[in-house]
């Protein structure tokens, strides 16, 4: 199997967006591929396990007592060494693992050599602390190589990281460390936006003031001189100092533990997602190999933190346990100007560019001019990530970076560890579609009784486990069993998606981000999308309010261009264009001009924030919001 999708990727074409004709040879071999990871998906998993490497080998490949899962039973292993030692011991010891570049243009460069060398000192120094395997680190820094360091250090000694976005406020932080009773937390004293310092030291004093498992706080002193600290607070450097280089990584159970990463949910607190070693190595290593058609040769840029999900699994872990060069730059896209991402394209000579539409749409608002300042030809394959992306944004990106790189449209979640649903570079495009389901992942679209819908719209599930899946929610394993009983026999990931003639999966937005117009179920994502294709408008939201004979209403929040003015004309036209590129079911009964958005800091836009205050009601658990 694996060897028909590298065949695949070797001899693949690049496909015009816009031409709708799938090449049906590349189809039927890419399906024969797929349906054989389905027929066998034990044996798929397992071929990819067995290019990693194992202290000890698995007795049985999957234990699954509906909804638990276990991946590799009785096999022992540690991502961390995966990660590091298999290059170190390899020609790959000098290449180049991780180019870091900072707001200000300062740049550090490690080499896997050097990285492991770092890793190790990092680890020694943990168990310095008395920290034992099975013990939980909170890690609240900035994007700086020590927060890769950090992780990969825990990992290595059997440690659990809960990395918490230096974004985030003193309570959100305090919370989550004391859900996972952490025992000590590494930080920085400032992190920088804009070119405007962060205390952060600050926030984690207020946060740690109210957390008694917390005995030491390590911090990353990046002003000078130094802060000063107190008798529970080490420097970073100082406490490195004098330890080994050399650290054998321990070998863990499968099943350990590798982090906690809490996700917000519409109410309540944050949920504690719970990944363990070898199945999330396994995932995030052969999705970040074939998603992305990943060569040594590459230089791979990722633009996520390291602080979500997408920044664990594609900046860390993913691309290290391939061998891949990596770029991580700390800053914004658009300072201190606009052409800041494509500079480093340029510079470094990125060939896999991993982006959100989020931030697809902030560059289109500054125009083409500023992509065509620089050279993007080394580009070779694209990416998003993080919500659907609308095909105006989709056919913007792929113009500007040549008109000739494949995007691969991914789909996936805190939750389910790795992509799930995703083109191949070798597998022909539609705009705003994720296409098909990953190799080994039976994805499906259901109705709310679990039955199939074929083409047409419905529910978002996956059918059977797959290894990068979370195990549990920590503390709540009846959180874990919601995502198991909303739909019979299926993960739900609370998605609304369809299915095109061609099987192609086009996801429209979170279950609760569709909108029932008398009795038509209207995707908020396809309503925003035709607002973004207008002249005027270079960003969107949608909710649905009720409404006495419809049921629901549309209403539409929208971000304009520069020079353009909110006018009666303005709405008007907005709303013959969404009923010119929908219909009328479609067009928003109101629509609000406004300067933001509610978002993440990972640049979802909340649109149950919007829908909240809208109708006067409770937002919920809003930790997760950008200020």
């Amino acid at each position: 199997m694996a060897e028909n999708i590298e065949t695949l990727l070797k001899t693949s074409t690049v496909y015009h967006p816009t031409d709708q004709t799938l090449d049906q040879a590349y189809i039927k071999d890419y399906e024969a591929a797929y349906n054989a990871s389905i027929a066998d998906p034990e044996t798929f998993w397992a071929d990819v396990a067995k290019e990693l490497e194992w202290f000890s080998p698995w007795d049985k490949v999957l234990e699954w007592n509906y909804p638990w899962a276990k991946w590799f039973l009785g096999g022992t292993c540690n991502i961390s060494y995966n990660c590091l030692d298999r290059h170190v011991n390899s020609w790959r010891k000098n290449k180049v693992a991780v180019i870091w570049v900072g707001e200000t243009g300062e740049e550090r460069i490690f080499t896997y050599a050097e990285l492991a060398r770092q890793v190790n000192r990092c680890a020694n120094a943990l168990k310095s602390l008395g920290l034992n395997t099975g013990d939980r680190v909170t890690i609240y820094l900035p994007k700086i190589p020590e927060q890769i360091v950090a992780m990969l250090a825990c990992a290595r000694i059997g440690l659990i990281h809960s990395v918490v976005y230096s974004g985030f406020s003193a309570p959100a932080l305090e919370s989550r460390i004391k859900d996972a009773e952490a025992r000590l937390i590494i930080t920085a004293d400032y992190g920088y936006d804009r070119g405007k310092p962060i205390n952060l030291k600050t926030v984690v004093d207020q946060a740690v003031a109210n957390c008694p498992t917390i005995e030491t706080s390590i911090v990353v002193r990046r002003e000078k001189p130094g802060i000063a600290l107190t008798d529970r607070e080490l420097d970073w450097e100082e406490w490195l100092a004098g330890h080994s280089t050399q650290c054998q990584a321990e070998p863990l159970d499968s099943e350990t533990p590798l982090y906690f990463l809490y996700t917000s949910g519409t109410t309540g607190k944050p949920k504690g997602v719970v990944h363990v070693h070898g199945g999330y190595m396994v995932g995030t290593y052969i999705t970040t190999k074939y998603v992305f058609d990943l060569k040594d040769e590459d230089v791979y840029f990722c633009v996520a933190d390291p602080g979500w999900v997408t920044g664990h699994s594609y900046i860390v872990y993913g691309p290290l346990l391939n061998g891949a060069t990596i770029l991580t730059a700390e800053g914004k896209p658009d300072y201190p100007d606009p052409g800041r991402w494509w500079h480093l394209i340029e510079k470094y000579g990125v060939s896999i560019f991993y982006t959100t539409p989020t931030a697809i749409r902030l560059l289109m608002k500054y125009g083409e001019d500023w992509p065509g300042r620089y050279d993007l030809s080394t580009l070779r394959v694209l990416g998003s990530v993080g919500e659907p992306i609308n095909p105006e944004a989709w056919e913007w990106f792929h113009r500007v970076t040549g008109g000739d790189k494949p995007i691969m449209d991914t789909w996936w979640q805190t939750e389910t560890g790795a992509i799930l649903v995703t083109p191949l570079p070798c597998v022909p495009l539609k705009p705003g579609s994720a296409t098909r389901p990953f190799l080994g992942i039976e994805a499906d679209v259901v109705d709310k009784a679990g039955n199939s819908i074929g083409t047409g719209g419905g529910f978002a599930v996956i059918k059977k486990p797959w290894p990068s899946m979370m195990r549990t929610i920590h503390n709540d394993p009846e959180r874990y069993l919601g995502y198991w009983n909303n739909i019979p026999g299926c993960y739900t990931a609370g998605d609304v998606c369809h299915k095109d003639e061609d099987g192609y999966f086009w996801f429209m937005g979170r279950a609760d981000d569709v909108v029932k117009v008398a009795g038509n179920r209207i995707g908020t994502a396809e309503v925003e999308s035709a607002l973004v294709s207008h002249e005027s408008v270079v960003e969107a939201a949608v909710i649905g309010k009720p409404h006495q004979t419809a049921g629901e209403m549309i209403k539409a929040f929208v971000i304009l261009k520069q020079g353009e003015r909110d006018t009666p004309d303005l709405i008007t036209a907005l709303k013959t264009h969404v009923q010119t590129e929908l219909g009328k079911i479609a067009v928003p009964r109101e629509i609000e001009v406004v300067t933001a958005l509610p978002k993440t800091r990972s640049g979802k836009i909340m649109r149950r924030v919007l829908k909240a205050k809208e109708l006067g009601q409770d937002p919920g658990d809003i930790s997760t919001l950008e200020e």
